[in-house]
């Protein structure tokens, strides 16, 4: 079973990542600026704590473990939440660190996080989709810091990959809203709202247009990427999603309160569809989301238990 260095072990999706890549067998190696106090990860896990974006770092501790892959997640992960330049440079400099480091190191698979965010939707000057479900072939339209830094980790991975052709695989990809175990069971999300606010309020869940992901899924998605780069195109991109809305009424419905002008193009959107399509990860990987909120919802009130039925 191949070695794994996953950056960013610490965060809400990195727990899970390497929680879960460890269950399946795989020899992992979580580095972060702070490691997890003792029993959040497998005993089998390795930690090590790092600043990524000190020169020279990235390469040292990857050469020092020589995995057979690396995982890139470590970022500022939520849009705002410092100054603009900040995510920018914090989130640039990490993604260009770690994959060249990785690539000079001769690390045969890199994976990077991007963000659906990239798409540029919450755009305050206005947006309306190309077509729904967005897909993988929409065009990036980022206008905050935080999707423009996705975006470029995406181009890095891109350059990266023009300069090595198939000698080393990348791919990236951009989960959705991720739900972590512990918020399934009444935790606040990264938003300081329960799941069960975010369904009873779709004004909650609506600036990112009704998208989740169980944590557990994305490492799964993780897992399956890594096994089948080397059968699919280079430096492909992935959305990762669940197979549903984060809502209880259809999407079709709902997004045109909430973007004005989607009438048309969210038409399609019946039952529980997704503003996000997961098929190029179907089609491509034969990935498929195992979790949705009406499963993982245990003792759903009536109107989430109607909306589940």
């Amino acid at each position: 079973m191949m070695k794994i260095l996953l950056t960013g072990g610490s965060g809400r999706l990195g727990r899970s990542a390497v929680s879960g890549l460890a269950e399946i067998g795989y020899e992992v190696v979580s580095v972060d600026r702070v490691a997890l106090p003792a029993g959040q990860l497998p005993a089998q896990v390795v930690q090590e704590a790092v600043d990524l974006t000190v020169q020279g770092e990235a390469l040292r501790v990857i050469s020092a473990h020589q995995p057979d892959a690396v995982i890139h997640l470590a970022a500022i992960a939520v849009p705002f939440s410092v100054p603009e330049n900040v995510i920018l440079e914090t989130n640039c400099k990490l993604a260009f660190a770690v994959m060249s480091a990785a690539t000079e190191a001769g690390v045969g698979r890199i994976i990077t996080a991007s963000s659906p965010t990239v798409i540029g939707y919450g755009n305050p000057a206005g947006w309306l989709p190309e077509r729904l479900p967005l897909d993988e072939g929409c065009t990036p339209r980022p206008w905050h810091a935080y999707s423009l830094s996705k975006l470029l980790a995406e181009q890095t991975m891109q350059m990266l990959a023009a300069a090595n052709g198939d000698r080393i695989r990348y791919a990236a990809f951009r989960p959705c809203f991720v739900i972590s175990p512990e918020e399934w069971l009444g935790a606040p999300t990264q938003q300081g709202h329960t799941l069960r606010e975010r369904l009873a309020d779709p004004a909650l869940s609506a600036p990112a247009l009704f998208n989740y992901l169980d944590a557990r899924d994305a490492a799964r998605f993780l897992a399956v990427l890594l096994e089948k780069m080397d059968d699919i195109p280079n430096a492909e991109t992935f959305f990762v999603g669940a197979a549903d809305a984060l809502a209880t009424a259809p999407l079709a419905e709902l997004l045109p309160r909430f973007v004005p002008g989607t009438e048309q193009t969210a038409a399609a959107l019946t039952g529980s569809a997704p503003a996000f399509s997961i098929a190029k990860a179907q089609q491509l990987l034969g990935w498929q989301p195992e979790r949705s909120w009406r499963t993982e919802l245990a003792g759903c009130p009536d109107t989430l238990a109607a909306a589940s039925a």
